[in-house]
């Protein structure tokens, strides 16, 4: 019974149902497992073997030459995907598959390749294929011609940044003005996976190097028919305030990707799981205290000119910049200090919505997708851009009393995010059939800003960003590009080429 209600939870956790379930269950463990039987009892080997994880892949490695140690490369995440391949190409040239389509069928297809070859009497065992002695013996049937020493070469090439680009480093252009003037619209960056740790693929059938969308044809680039859960690697640290962060748009309802194929946002994190965070006056507070303000941070400012005079020699001095559809200029605090010192700069203060008005942020904004079947009234909470809050960002574990006034603010994290089931009936609430007055949340959120305090979209607007949306951490700048700029070299900002992100 328990070995049952098991298999139903691992069938639930990979998004699959129980039909499905069995057809994978067949096609990759029981027929690959049974090939596997068949050909090493071939090679003088107890066929039990094949059908135990580990020891299978040892024997492989005994069989195809290669020295034991070889096991311990199959421990070492990222890497062994690479390990992997090598043992199985190398395995079935033992067994006289010297074809690339052979060895590509070995690895993609073993369900049918594995099974065939351990069935039929045509394929024997013929030696190690990495002794010195097979490759002699077998030096014609090796030799490679120029198209297959390409394609193997293109082959590993996709595979290898395949794996660099979801397990280590990618890079990332700004499309956007929203962390200005910290990272400029043309910045080209490179993120780690590493530091908070990889994400594993969650869509894993996807067609390399395309995010989302396929080029040209403008077609999905990935299948959706089978996810996999969130789970992270180990990683080098764990995000703090203040962090330069790239994760997935938690907003994205129109085209209800899958987690990891939603749009890539670069943020500031303002606030981590546990914090209280509230924005008082355009100043962000934590925990009842100021947040550091980031150097590159913008905000907008009002002010009157008395003269004109050699007034957008000033503004590119000190990088003050009008929005396409912004009434007035934005700049940083360094910038808006020097500005106002002008004697021409009249009435110069900033251009902030006061405590207590209303405007269309989160939960009441128009990226806040609330369940409409659930007919949630959201109260007025009196907040803006500059004025927000307080706010208590989720944390794993943390219990959270649902009323009038909180579930608005974890509604969507409660049933979009966590995947529970939310129905309120007459006045009282269930989660999954039910009946609650609490929730206690399953993953840690965060809560992201811009640096361009009037010019981003952001959790402000759209609330928290869960844990399993995270991509990585921005490490430096290794090229910008200024598309207003004339000629080639003057496009090209070598001053923040190779900039660290802070």
């Amino acid at each position: 019974m328990k070995q049952k209600i098991c298999l139903i939870l691992a069938f639930k956790l990979f998004n699959v149902n129980i039909a499905e379930a069995l057809i994978l269950f067949v096609l990759f463990i029981i027929l690959p497992y049974a090939g596997l039987w068949k050909m090493f009892e071939k090679a003088k080997q107890p066929g039990w073997m094949g059908i135990i994880p580990l020891v299978n892949i040892f024997i492989m490695i005994k069989l195809s030459g290669r020295p034991s140690w070889w096991m311990l490369l199959v421990f070492l995440p990222v890497i062994n995907v690479l390990i992997l391949i090598g043992i199985t190409i190398d395995f079935v040239k033992s067994f006289g598959k010297f074809k690339l389509s052979e060895q590509a069928g070995a690895v993609l297809l073993p369900f049918i390749f594995l099974y065939k070859w351990g069935s039929d009497k045509e394929t024997k065992y013929i030696g190690p294929a990495t002794a010195h002695e097979f490759r002699e013996k077998h030096k014609a049937a090796l030799k490679k011609s120029p198209t297959r020493e390409w394609t193997e070469a293109i082959i590993f090439a996709v595979i290898a940044a395949t794996l660099i680009r979801t397990f280590f480093i990618e890079a990332y252009v700004i499309p956007t003005a929203s962390m200005e003037r910290t990272l400029l619209v043309g910045d080209f960056l490179f993120v780690s996976k590493v530091n908070y740790g990889p994400r594993t693929p969650m869509t894993p059938i996807a067609f390399p190097f395309a995010h989302h969308t396929m080029p040209v044809t403008g077609t999905k680039a990935y299948w959706d028919g089978w996810e996999l859960p969130y789970y992270r690697l180990p990683g080098l640290e764990t995000i703090k305030r203040g962090d330069v962060v790239v994760f997935n748009d938690p907003a994205d309802t129109i085209n209800n990707r899958p987690a990891d194929k939603r749009e890539n946002y670069i943020k500031r994190c303002q606030g981590i799981p546990g914090d209280v965070l509230s924005v008082v006056g355009a100043q962000v507070y934590v925990n009842g205290k100021a947040a550091p303000n980031p150097p590159g941070e913008q905000m907008e400012y009002q002010y009157n000119l008395t003269d004109s005079t050699n007034e957008t020699t000033i503004y590119d001095n000190l990088q003050i910049t009008l929005y396409k559809d912004h009434q007035y200029r934005a700049m940083t605090a360094a910038s808006a200090q020097l500005f106002k010192n002008y004697s021409n700069v009249k009435n110069f203060r900033p251009d902030t919505i006061a405590k207590g008005v209303s405007t269309d942020v989160f939960p009441r904004s128009g990226t806040t997708v609330l369940d409409p079947t659930l007919g949630i009234r959201v109260p007025d909470y009196h907040w803006n851009v500059d004025n927000f809050g307080p706010i208590t960002v989720p944390k794993k574990g943390w219990t959270v009393k649902l009323d009038s006034l909180t579930l608005p603010l974890y509604e969507r994290a409660i049933q979009v995010y966590e995947h529970n089931k939310l129905e309120i009936k007459g006045n009282d609430l269930y989660i999954n059939d039910v009946k609650t007055l609490s929730y206690t949340f399953k993953m840690n959120y965060y809560w992201m800003m811009g640096d361009n305090r009037h010019n981003s979209e952001d959790s402000r607007y759209w609330g928290f960003v869960p844990e399993d949306h995270i991509v990585g951490k921005a490490l430096f700048i290794w090229m910008s590009w200024d598309d207003n700029a004339s000629g080639f070299f003057s496009k090209i900002r070598w001053g923040r080429l190779f900039n660290g992100i802070h």
